[in-house]
């Protein structure tokens, strides 16, 4: 789970995004289609046009830093539009990539891993966590 401060702006970019792009194209979309200064040190998210592929782009005191986020199955209600540039809370960033429709109030599909895949060796039982009895 992340966690941002109350003062921290996000900034969407409304337009799909080429997720081949890196700390500099993407510094040079806030710059140009989200109109936001990216040294600023607010949250800049850009989306691809399936909706399955999210960067947060923003500038860590010293250099910047990119959060990556490819959802296995499922995608994220992004609000793409012509304008460019939607501003939202950090709360709603959050619901955003827990996978939460703001508009219908209800969770979007995502990916569960099966439960060989959680053993620790194949033919092994799954790994688990015994529940002490009280």
């Amino acid at each position: 789970m992340l966690s941002f401060p109350a003062a921290i702006k996000v900034y969407l970019c409304t337009v799909a995004c080429d997720m081949r792009r890196s700390f500099d194209g993407l510094s040079m979309m806030a710059q140009h289609i989200i109109c936001c200064n990216p040294f600023s040190g607010h949250l800049l998210v850009f989306c691809n046009r399936r909706s399955d592929r999210l960067k947060i782009l923003y500038w860590d005191r010293d250099g910047w830093a990119i959060w990556y986020k490819r959802l296995e199955a499922g995608t994220f209600q992004f609000p793409f539009a012509e304008t460019g540039r939607k501003e939202i809370a950090a709360w709603e960033l959050g619901l955003l990539l827990e996978g939460i429709d703001l508009h219908k109030g209800r969770r979007r599909k995502r990916y569960v891993l099966p439960p060989a895949a959680i053993s620790s060796e194949p033919g092994e039982a799954p790994l688990t966590m015994p529940i002490p009895k009280q």
